[in-house]
């Protein structure tokens, strides 16, 4: 019976359950999308992890070739391909007008590719070119302006373009880079004499493993052999760990801030089922007027509002399968991979459970309420004025809001900053609450306007029946999310524009000669006087123990140690290097001949829980030495200059062979001619434009804002729907209020302006409720999350604020404006 009645009073227009279906169709399309493309993207890095990687296991040590000894046991495992790769300068054009562009060189074997295919623009799949030839990237080949055939220059050694490189299998596997590659044998590099004792280079071994053996116990073993060697494992399962922790934690950020949309959108879920319920009064009446139980009515309406919400969340569920290849087509190679299109269940599944826990959640108050009031009341308007009991209703939103954190927190990669994301939330949503009743007890003690509408704006704040509350949580949810997206986009563009470039030098120089730097310095004064040349000796080497913790006992990498991840550029000094400020403990004087120390970068020594003169071990080509830890230095890393978190005292690195990196600040119509300058007397060295770098950063940079700012349109969308829901929540009582004013003599007009008048005093005290929690949460989300300054333009803040306060105008007189059009006789015939 319940069903049969449920499914008569439903059409196909969903009328009043609108916004319940709009609400859940934007919460759960924004979950399924994110989610679906988080899992796709680490499902596709899983399945190409061979691939990408280059071998099903890689070996990668700095700075030297592997010995003979650690050759053979990787020979034992399977088939071996050497790579080698390092920081290069090719030089194309003419003597007269070179063109010199940096790139990332990189010598292969015969045996590279294990897997994937090395292919050519021209249809082709290569192998290792001759020893006179390179295969080169598109980016090389334009900014040379060479095609297949032309010559240029790497190091000391002319290379003939072989081709252009359509696709290079292993390319996401070899990570960040400072230039387009060029790709030469192993022949070919030894032509360029790039690599000499001290070159900064990695050497890399690929082994496609014979069986189907552990890859991580290999690795494992193959590192206890060879304890002193610094070598970095990698295993086809984890070929882009960088990647993946990146993409799975901008997942989870966009998941929550999805989530919290959701949750936004449960308010409008609960204004909707009220608003429905309302024009529902006199069916529900009659209902229990023919004996219709409390149960049943419940029933009835659980009902209908279920099937709307599942069309809502089917809906959100194709919006969010449909999306992926679509964001994967706009995103070009934004993307670390381009995933296949697949239907992901699980994320869908938690789509479509979180839909239904907040529809549930948010309707069962209004539902609850509409049991509750007798035939009699609901026949004189009671029902819009009766809130459900507390008891009756308490059980039933507690319940599903411990299985919504419990759900978030159990899917989580880090829990505890899911909890605190959503508990900042529900704080949010406490604080606008307790605020909406502080704004109607204040209303109601303010003394009596001699101005009638003011009265009247007035009143309409703390009169029986008013919705104030509701009112004030959605417009301070829609004003406090055009502050968090404003305050959150202008720091990040600011950070963009303004810290990195300003303080950036415009050179970086690799490899040079540490016995030539008076006449690296020399040349560079020739050509710019008053250029500014730092240099420091440059080292690769990797972390091995700290304290009584060896790194390679490790299960998991602490929270902010990343300088434990990989291998870690090593220098000395016998000063204080500039940018550092020293925290704690002491600087070694110069000329020290003491036992071997190290400063270490504050935020690391927190991270690894390490103090003063606890013990620092560390592998430098292929030789584990230990240093004693003697401060602690606070690094302004915004500076693009040399920024180590290792600095020794030169006793203790400086015998090893290693040559000097240098940055070179010089004006900027200059650059050119001091890249010109450099290319006959230090072939060997690599020069690195900043302004490139910078370009790299900032395009990555801009992107991830795109990606923040367009996860955050969806809460604001929500928001909105938030507010027309207390709208429409609100129409009967207003409704009714403008038929008595208009009976008793006020004109449309002057009932439009008493609620522009109570809008604009609601915007008003909320406009700086909304700027401290919008501000709050936009620094949590630079500062923390992201790391960045905190530099948002308050300009564009007020003038989003502002702006958010005339769309809440807009949307209130909108709302208003079809109930000066109801005709008071039938109104008052249904009193």
């Amino acid at each position: 019976m319940a069903w049969r009645l449920a499914r008569r009073e439903l059409d196909l227009k969903f009328r009043g359950l609108r916004l319940l279906l709009a609400c859940l169709f934007l919460g759960v399309g924004a979950l399924a999308a994110i989610g679906s493309l988080t899992q796709a993207i680490q499902r596709e890095l899983a399945a190409r992890g061979a691939t990408v990687l280059g071998g099903d296991l890689e070996f990668a040590v700095s700075q030297r070739p592997a010995t003979a000894d650690e050759r053979a046991a990787m020979a034992s495992l399977g088939t071996v391909s050497e790579t080698a790769r390092m920081q290069g300068t090719a030089v194309g054009g003419t003597p007269a007008a070179p063109l010199i562009v940096p790139i990332e060189l990189k010598a292969v074997d015969g045996a590279y590719p294990l897997y994937g295919a090395l292919t050519l623009a021209d249809g082709r799949s290569v192998q290792a070119p001759d020893a006179t030839t390179a295969w080169i990237a598109p980016a090389l080949a334009e900014r040379l302006g060479a095609r297949p055939g032309a010559t240029f220059r790497l190091g000391s050694a002319m290379f003939r373009v072989g081709g252009v490189i359509a696709q290079e299998p292993d390319r996401l596997g070899e990570g960040f880079t400072l230039g387009p590659v060029a790709i030469v044998s192993t022949a070919g590099m030894a032509r360029t004499g790039l690599i000499q004792p001290g070159s900064l280079y990695n050497s890399k071994y690929r082994i496609a493993v014979r069986g189907g053996r552990n890859l991580q116990a290999l690795a494992d073993r193959f590192k206890a052999r060879f304890p002193d060697g610094g070598w970095q494992a990698k295993t086809r399962d984890r070929a882009t760990p960088g990647a993946a922790r990146f993409v799975e934690r901008m997942g989870q950020f966009l998941m929550l801030v999805a989530l919290s949309a959701l949750v936004i959108a449960g308010i409008g879920v609960g204004n909707g089922v009220s608003s429905y319920l309302a024009a529902r009064r006199p069916g529900i009446a009659t209902l229990k007027i023919l004996g219709a139980t409390s149960g049943i009515i419940a029933r009835i309406y659980v009902l209908q509002i279920g099937v709307v919400a599942g069309i809502g969340i089917a809906a959100g569920l194709a919006v969010g399968i449909g999306a992926v290849p679509l964001i994967v087509a706009l995103a070009g190679d934004v993307l670390p991979v381009a995933p296949k299109f697949s239907v992901e269940v699980m994320p869908l599944a938690l789509a479509a459970l979180y839909g239904l826990l907040i529809a549930f959640a948010f309707a069962a108050p209004p539902l609850v309420a509409a049991g509750s009031v007798p035939a009699s009341g609901l026949l004189r308007g009671h029902f819009d004025q009766r809130r459900a009991p507390l008891r009756r209703i308490l059980p039933w939103m507690a319940g599903a809001g411990i299985a919504i954190v419990a759900l978030a927190m159990v899917s989580a990669a880090q829990p505890w900053l899911t909890a605190s994301f959503l508990g900042a939330v529900a704080g949010v949503l406490l604080a606008l609450a307790g605020f909406g009743w502080l704004v109607r007890r204040g209303a109601a003690m303010l003394p009596r306007s001699r101005r009638p509408l003011l009265r009247l704006a007035i009143a309409a704040l703390h009169r029986p029946g008013a919705r104030t509350g509701t009112l004030v949580v959605a417009l301070g949810l829609g004003l406090t999310l055009f502050v968090l997206l404003a305050a959150i986009r202008t720091s990040i563009d600011a950070n963009i524009a303004r810290t990195v470039p300003a303080r950036a030098p415009a050179l970086f120089a690799l490899d040079v000669p540490s016995t030539r730097e008076a006449e690296f310095r020399r040349v560079i004064a020739g050509i710019a006087p008053n250029a500014k040349v730092a240099t420091v000796p440059a080292m690769r080497g990797t972390i091995t123990g700290y304290g009584k913790v060896r790194v390679a006992d490790l299960k998991a990498i602490p929270e902010g140690a990343w300088a434990l991840r990989g291998e870690r550029g090593l220098t000395y000094a016998e000063t204080l290097p500039e940018g550092s400020v020293l925290t704690a403990g002491h600087w070694w004087p110069k000329d020290y001949a003491g036992p071997p120390l190290v400063s270490i970068d504050s935020k690391l020594a927190e991270a690894l829980g390490v103090k003063i003169g606890d013990t620092l071990s560390y592998s430098l080509l292929g030789v584990e030495r230990t240093a004693t830890i003697a401060s602690f230095r606070e690094i302004e890393w915004d500076t693009l200059g040399f920024n180590y978190v290792l600095v020794f005292s030169p006793n203790a690195i400086s015998d090893a062979p290693h040559n000097l990196a240098a940055t070179i600040d010089v004006p900027r119509g200059r650059i050119q001619a001091v890249l010109r300058a450099l290319l006959a007397p230090f072939p060997s060295v690599s020069v690195i434009e900043v302004g490139g770098v910078l370009a790299q950063v900032r395009d990555l940079v801009a992107q991830m804002a795109a990606a923040i700012t367009a996860a955050t349109s969806v809460a604001v969308l929500a928001g909105i729907a938030v507010l027309v829901g207390a709208i429409a929540a609100a129409r009967e009582a207003r409704t009714y209020d403008s038929v008595i004013l208009r009976t008793l003599g006020a004109t449309r007009a002057q009932v439009l302006a008493s609620q522009a008048i109570e809008y604009a005093m609601l915007s008003a005290v909320l406009a700086l409720l909304a700027l401290a929690l919008g501000l709050g949460g936009a620094w949590y989300v630079v500062v923390e999350l992201f790391e960045f300054a905190w530099l948002p333009d308050y300009g564009v803040v007020a003038a989003t604020l502002l702006g958010g306060i005339a769309i809440v105008m807009g949307l209130g007189l909108a709302g208003a404006w079809p109930i000066l059009g109801v005709r008071p006789a039938r109104v008052l015939r249904e009193l």
